[in-house]
């Protein structure tokens, strides 16, 4: 079959390496993909959110399956836009519709779904410019840090975590008063902090029955020991090693299952992941976010350890037969590093020519921000590459990265070399 895959970081070029392991899959195009993604699929210069240039593609290529990697298509209702399509109803979407996307989509969706399916969360309220001085009140009857999170998409940069009151007061300000985050800030949640360690677990489902894949834990700051700006992910390592059998047990009786249950008792039409990042508190796991597709670069770790025929699996999650499929899991751990533009997350410049890529060994590299050009493999983005090892000891399959690391290289490139520091 005709597979097409929306997206062009190095989580679609870890969804694209696997799913061309799949015998039902003949021919994958990716859209618009990366230097990675052209070197085993076809990829087509498309915007993932013009659904039109989407349609004429599934049409003119006889696609049968259609997989979304990023939240914005799903967030503005690409699922939906295939339903109610007459030529294109039959072509599965693997993704929830636009009402399902709002767990990801709106941050205050998402906490009204929690409360009321009864799942483990911070408490919180939401405010607007017309309430910024209640809101104000509200960060008065909290203990510091304070955490502000703009209700909308704002690519990962919309959640503040300050330790001072009248900076929370200010920032709240900023935020709905002054659009600090565009239309993103309209609405801001303010929560109670919650200490203690982030993983993420995630799930498939096709709104009736789930699988587990493996978690894993990511590292968002730009600097060593988490220091520094938030970035969109520096590096993951899958299992999570404090995630013991008890624990996952917990997750799976409190959270997974109210959440697809959750799912379904809401009537909402979800054929896709969920990834649910989740943290520890002593020893019991809260929800602090949903999103609606897997995350980068936690799909670098995720889906190498996944043995089982992908293409098979969303088939089956498409027919609502999830239940009924194979799903093995592969005992090692794996780990990934990226490796990003100096200067990013701030400004950062592209097209500097990667070398070494050809030297690698015994590790994935997942391409994230590149770009062919003249016949080289050059940057496009501020996170370029991920490098992905396995080994049966996490400790272990993070060496395997940094010596490949080592081969690879880029003018400015920048890693962190204290991926898995606090495991």
């Amino acid at each position: 079959m005709n597979i097409l895959l929306l997206g062009s970081g190095g989580r679609e070029h870890a969804l694209a390496w696997k799913m061309l392991q799949s015998p039902l899959c003949d021919t994958l195009f990716v859209a618009p993909g990366n230097a990675g993604t052209a070197g085993i699929a076809t990829n087509l210069a498309i915007n993932p959110v013009d659904f039109e240039a989407v349609k004429t593609a599934v049409l003119t290529n006889n696609v049968q399956l259609v997989v979304v990697g990023p939240e914005d298509p799903l967030v503005k209702g690409v699922y939906d836009f295939f339903k109610n399509d007459e030529q294109l109803a039959h072509v599965p979407v693997i993704g929830p519709s636009q009402y399902g996307a709002q767990l990801e989509g709106s941050k205050e969706f998402a906490k009204k779904f929690l409360i009321k399916h009864n799942i483990p969360t911070a408490a919180y309220d939401s405010f607007t410019k017309e309430t910024v001085e209640e809101g104000c009140k509200f960060l008065e009857t909290l203990k510091a840090p304070y955490v502000l999170k703009a209700d909308g998409l704002a690519a990962g940069k919309g959640v503040l975590i300050l330790n001072d009151l009248e900076e929370a007061k200010q920032e709240l300000r900023n935020m709905l008063v002054d659009a600090k985050f565009g239309d993103a800030s309209a609405k801001v949640v303010i929560e109670e902090f919650l200490d203690g360690i982030e993983l993420s677990v995630f799930v498939l489902t096709d709104g009736i029955n789930y699988k587990l894949l493996p978690t894993a834990k990511d590292y968002k700051r730009i600097g060593e020991g988490d220091t520094g700006l938030n970035t969109g992910g520096m590096g993951a390592v899958s299992p999570v090693p404090f995630a013991d059998a008890e624990f996952m047990e917990k997750i799976e009786t409190r959270i997974v299952k109210p959440t697809v249950n959750g799912i379904k008792a809401d009537n909402i039409d979800y054929k896709g992941f969920v990834f649910i990042g989740l943290i520890k508190v002593g020893n019991d796991p809260f929800v602090i976010e949903y999103n609606v597709r897997m995350g980068d670069p936690e799909t670098e770790v995720v889906i190498p350890r996944l043995k089982s025929d992908l293409v098979e699996i969303f088939l089956a999650m498409s027919q609502q037969k999830l239940n009924e499929v194979a799903f093995e899991i592969d005992e090692r751990s794996a780990t990934t590093v990226m490796m990003v533009s100096g200067g990013y997350p701030e400004d950062y410049e592209k097209g500097k020519v990667i070398t070494g890529l050809d030297a690698v060994e015994g590790s994935l590299v997942f391409h994230a921000g590149t770009t062919l050009k003249d016949g080289e493999v050059v940057t496009a983005g501020g996170r370029v590459l991920a490098v992905t090892s396995y080994d049966n000891d996490f400790k272990e399959a993070i060496k395997k990265s940094y010596q490949n690391i080592d081969k690879l290289h880029f003018d400015k490139m920048y890693y962190r070399k204290d991926i898995g520091f606090d495991l």
